[in-house]
């Protein structure tokens, strides 16, 4: 795909260029403070370090030092909605450059910071989408962020505010994901699941990464085969869909996601599992699942399947 720009409402998605280059012709290197992590950072102004740990409790701890103004977060999921946070809580303009395929630069998605609850959603008015830096994970972890993104087209196809814009768009991400444009792939993907919002696989993710402690990209990879055989029951028809897009059977579409992803499994005991699944039934976006109430022995099933080694 060659080079864009897209302009979407009060947003502009710059993609395929160099983004420092893009950055600096588009007026964010001056009058903009910097997130970043050691890994991603472009070098080229001076920046707030990102840490470990937390959105909620990173975003209050450079709250004070992040100002007002416009925040260029460049680096991963973790740093992007680290800006969103102060951002909700400050009113600040957000721009994004992601080095991984975490999509947080195309949503609303993101904790806030305790206390500050009640602040806007924030959504970033500028992405700057460069392939090379979206891409630069080395393997597997670059295959897990893919997965990650993946899960947010499959997400897309059955959330509460599911639409045909949505559906198309999460198909053609799918589909791109697939054959190795995994950049592009990841933004269309992003962009779907921001408009069709999220229900049992994120609800689960978002669960397992906070109450065990695993890695972000790593629990989307490992979780979305299971999700997949779980919505083959509940939502055949656009299961189906993507299967198509993805050039497979039904029948075959939960083994090849799960070679997609390298097999990706997450180590949790049953004991874990267990407190996994009590604090997703407890969070009321599960309701959003197509189908029947979405019951324990099913979250303990696809954890399981997840786990297993």
């Amino acid at each position: 795909m060659s080079a864009f720009s897209w302009r979407d409402g009060d947003r502009t998605i710059v993609y395929g260029e160099d983004a420092v280059g893009a950055v600096r012709r588009l007026g964010w290197d001056s009058d903009t403070t910097l997130l970043t992590t050691p890994r991603a950072d472009p070098g080229f102004m001076p920046a707030l370090t990102v840490g470990e740990g937390q959105v909620p409790e990173l975003a209050a701890r450079l709250l004070p030092e992040a100002g007002g103004g416009r925040l260029l977060a460049w680096g991963g999921g973790r740093v992007i909605d680290t800006a969103k946070a102060i951002a909700s809580a400050t009113g600040a303009r957000v721009g994004a450059v992601p080095t991984t395929l975490s999509g947080a630069e195309m949503t609303s998605l993101h904790r806030k910071i305790e206390g500050r609850e009640q602040g806007p959603s924030v959504r970033p008015v500028l992405v700057v989408g460069d392939p090379a830096l979206m891409c630069s994970l080395p393997e597997p972890a670059l295959r897990a962020s893919a997965l990650n993104a993946l899960a947010h087209g499959v997400e897309a196809l059955y959330g509460p505010w599911a639409n045909p814009v949505a559906t198309i768009v999460a198909l053609r991400g799918a589909q791109l994901i697939a054959d190795g444009d995994r950049a592009l792939g990841a933004l269309l993907s992003a962009y779907a699941v921001d408009s069709a919002g999220y229900a049992v696989h994120h609800v689960l993710c978002q669960t397992t990464v906070r109450v065990a402690g695993t890695g972000h990209a790593q629990t989307n990879a490992a979780v979305l085969p299971a999700t997949i055989t779980v919505m083959l029951q509940r939502a055949p028809e656009v299961m189906a869909d993507l299967a198509t897009a993805l050039a497979v059977s039904t029948g075959d579409l939960v083994a090849h996601v799960d070679e997609l992803g390298g097999h990706a499994r997450i180590g949790l005991d049953a004991p874990a599992r267990e407190a996994v699944a009590d604090a997703a039934l407890r969070r009321p976006e599960l309701a959003d699942t197509p189908g029947p109430e979405v019951t324990r022995a099913e979250l303990l099933g696809m954890l399981a399947m997840a786990a297993a080694g």
